[in-house]
């Protein structure tokens, strides 16, 4: 039977998804079969696995620190915003239904078999699983029905490690004032307290730490500092967008979405020296790029009325009209064609004018493709020509089709080798594709699309690979005039790999990892 260890938070976006991604390392690096674990997961970042399912990003990111390929065991509740009132619901890698918040309030208990069930099973596959909570434990509103915090602990029977946030002020209170809204039975589960996010001399913190000991009768069992690691966030408070950035010799400008999903798909171009990866969401953010990207959404036609309305379509326009390159992800792509239909009222019902930069029409179904596929550039024309022929791999995840007015340049070739979808391929299938082959059960197609400097693709993960990041640099140094030897050479899986290992070694340094392999040992 696996032991177990729990990362709760005072807060949201106090560090649990990284320090628990350290503690895997940690726990590999030490010989031990470890597995990341979140009962539950709100964000609009997902993944599809190797089997065609769907799960949350940040579980993915704990899975490649762990040295294991991620599995929706390992997040078996997806919830998906589509909306400030409602979320699609995906258990088990699947779409359930999109509720109303208090009715998935109501429903959520009666999926406590399958969180168990998860749970079990990973726990023959382990020797440790690093469970994560969310938000914070002392949610009085929301105690009586947990299935994530205390709940969850309580049904693993799992120690809690309680994490507070002193890069945001109050961290005294955030820890002390958790611990007393705890019932007596879940303040048994906290073995110990965790300090995150702190700069300076740690000296000066020492005599609070003392009284907070005194406090909360737990022990600190680490003071973490602010880690400058390059991993991928969890959602949309990530710190990345939030800093203004100065502008690199090649300037990457990514339009902040208000539904933004999938913002992972341009952590590549970030590891690049003099490379800058601007989140821009006002219009007069966007200043003069060199390649614009429009990321996924959750809700394409909401995202496409904000742009119309703050101003941001017409300044992406313009910048396209003096020669920038856009490139679309899956609901970016679906902007940038004539229109958008939805009679079904998936999104926001009725039909909207797209940007007007591909010929092909996109309409909303309520099936979802899900596959992982891998492919490769066509014959690419414009600007980012030096991409024909680059292989990539990666994953469609999506509820449109976008189809071809019959005058639509192709951009990719992919192999559909875990197709998921409810929708089959007839001629004119997704992206505008014309089916090319069926080879041992893999649907060969055709995808995205590419007009003037404009392209666009429903494959997200479709930069990772190091042959397609090294050639759009490549192509956008040249047009610049600027030598692109020292700006594209990257080793993506290689860079985190290190990554892993530096936030390893820092916690080791800074967590009292004896004790919490004392906390391990000993249970609840």
């Amino acid at each position: 039977m696996a032991k177990s260890i729990m990362i709760q938070g005072t807060m949201s976006n106090v560090g649990k998804s990284l320090l628990a991604a350290g503690l895997c390392r940690i726990f590999k690096q030490d010989g031990y079969r470890v597995a990341p674990f979140k009962s539950q997961n709100m964000a609009l970042n997902s993944y599809i696995t190797s089997e065609g399912l769907e799960m949350g990003r940040a579980q993915v990111m704990q899975a490649e620190a762990a040295g294991i390929e991620p599995s929706v065991l390992m997040n078996p509740i997806l919830l998906k915003p589509t909306n400030d009132v409602g979320s699609q619901v995906i258990v088990n890698g699947e779409v359930l239904a999109t509720m109303r918040a208090r009715d998935y309030f109501k429903y959520k208990k009666t999926l406590i078999p399958d969180i168990m069930k998860a749970y079990h099973t990973l726990e023959e596959q382990s020797d440790i699983i690093v469970i994560e909570g969310a938000g914070s434990p002392a949610e009085i509103n929301l105690k009586s029905d947990d299935i994530v915090n205390m709940g969850m602990a309580k049904m693993a029977k799992s120690p809690v490690l309680l994490v507070g946030d002193i890069d945001r002020g109050g961290v005294f209170a955030q820890l002390a004032g958790t611990m007393m809204l705890l019932e007596e039975d879940e303040k048994q589960l906290v073995k110990g307290l965790i300090i995150n996010k702190f700069r300076g001399d740690k000296t000066i913190l020492d005599p609070g730490i003392v009284m907070l000991e005194e406090l909360c009768h737990r022990s600190v069992v680490g003071v973490t500092p602010y880690m400058d690691i390059d991993v991928e966030d969890e959602d949309s408070l990530s710190e990345r967008m939030s800093n203004e950035k100065a502008v690199g010799q090649i300037d990457l400008a990514v339009v902040q979405l208000p539904r933004i999903s999938n913002f992972t798909d341009f952590n590549i171009f970030e590891s690049i020296p003099g490379v800058s990866v601007r989140y821009v969401k006002r219009a007069s953010q966007l200043g003069n790029p060199d390649l614009i990207l429009l990321p996924g959404t959750k809700n394409t036609m909401s995202d496409l009325a904000w742009m119309r309305q703050s101003g941001m379509e017409a300044a992406v326009l313009k910048a396209h009209a003096a020669g920038c390159p856009i490139f679309g992800i899956c609901g970016g792509y679906q902007m940038l064609g004539e229109e958008l239909s939805d009679p079904s009222g998936v999104e926001e019902g009725g039909t909207m004018r797209g940007m007007g930069l591909l010929p092909m029409h996109t309409f909303f179904t309520e099936e979802k493709t899900r596959t992982r596929v891998n492919g490769q550039f066509l014959q690419v024309k414009g600007d980012l020509s030096g991409l024909s022929g680059a292989a990539f791999s990666g994953y469609e995840i999506h509820m449109g089709q976008s189809v071809s007015d019959g005058n639509l340049s192709m951009l990719t070739k992919i192999s559909d080798y875990c197709n998921h979808a409810d929708h089959t391929y007839d001629g004119i299938a997704d992206s505008g594709s014309k089916t090319l082959s069926q080879n041992n059960g893999a649907m060969e197609k055709c995808e995205g699309a590419m007009a003037e400097n404009v392209y666009g693709s429903y494959v997200h993960g479709i930069f990772d690979a190091q042959e397609v990041v090294n050639a759009v640099v490549k192509a956008l140094a040249e047009k610049k005039g600027i030598d692109p030897a020292g700006l594209a050479q990257m080793d993506y899986a290689a860079y985190k790999e290190t990554q892993y290992d530096k936030m390893a070694d820092i916690l080791r340094k800074y967590l009292d990892m004896e004790q919490i392999y004392r906390i391990l040992d000993e249970g609840v």
